[in-house]
């Protein structure tokens, strides 16, 4: 009886042939489906601490994703990003020669008017660095704890990085 049952088990996996019966084994929930979402009218805020050039570059896509998702619409969407971390020196006029390609980057995404850099005024006090050494399409302001609070206050959603 026993033998009967598990043939009949596997019956379905023997008669698809092994390639599909393996697919099959490995994905018992089948596949994931795609649904297509429009977006528009976003507004959001993103809380940056990251480390490394790379993991700018992948909030600097993150942010780049969402404005093209809304429609780059400056007038109903909004991205600003905090910076209030290890990323401060990338954005030094200072280091510029290292960092050229992101910041030329990072300032080509403020083209459009829906994505804004704002940094923690205090943060980049205490890597020595005030107004007078940030890049120009970056605004400082007093606290990035406080700033990402009012933003939110404003209707921005959160997103840490």
């Amino acid at each position: 009886m026993h033998r009967i049952l598990a043939f009949a088990l596997l019956l379905p996996f023997l008669a698809a042939g092994p390639a599909q019966a393996q697919e099959e084994a490995n994905a018992p929930w089948g596949h994931a489906e795609t649904e297509d979402v429009e977006y528009s009218g976003q507004k959001v805020v993103m809380d940056v601490t990251v480390d490394s050039v790379e993991r700018m570059n992948s909030v600097l896509d993150r942010a780049s994703y969402i404005s093209e998702l809304n429609g780059a619409n400056p007038f109903d969407t909004s991205i600003v990003l905090v910076l209030h971390g290890e990323e401060i020196p990338f954005f030094a006029i200072e280091n510029y020669d290292e960092y050229e390609d992101l910041m030329t980057r990072a300032q080509n995404l403020t083209m459009g008017d829906v994505i804004e850099f704002r940094m923690c005024k205090e943060a980049a006090a205490a890597m020595d660095y005030g107004p007078e050494d940030i890049h120009g399409f970056v605004t400082l302001v007093p606290m990035a704890e406080a700033e990402i609070v009012r933003l939110q206050e404003e209707g921005h959603a959160y997103l840490q990085y």
